[in-house]
């Protein structure tokens, strides 16, 4: 019995359960989502340009003195 469990213990105490880490590296994106990605970009720009119109809106219409 001692001459299986032995060995066995040293198996086990010898195996890693964690795997070594992958090195880091710079994605590239998929030529399939390429498009997707361009109109995503074009709609934040968008958003951007009317939340900014927004603001200058809402700036312009508090300052101005009730008639």
């Amino acid at each position: 019995m001692k001459a299986t469990l032995i060995p066995l213990v040293l198996i086990l105490a010898g195996c890693d359960p964690t795997p070594p880490p992958h090195p880091e590296t710079e994605r590239t994106p998929s030529p399939a989502f390429a498009t997707q990605a361009q109109a995503l970009e074009k709609a934040r720009a968008v958003e951007a340009r009317l939340m900014d119109a927004a603001e200058a809106q809402r700036t312009q219409t508090e300052g101005s003195a009730p008639p």
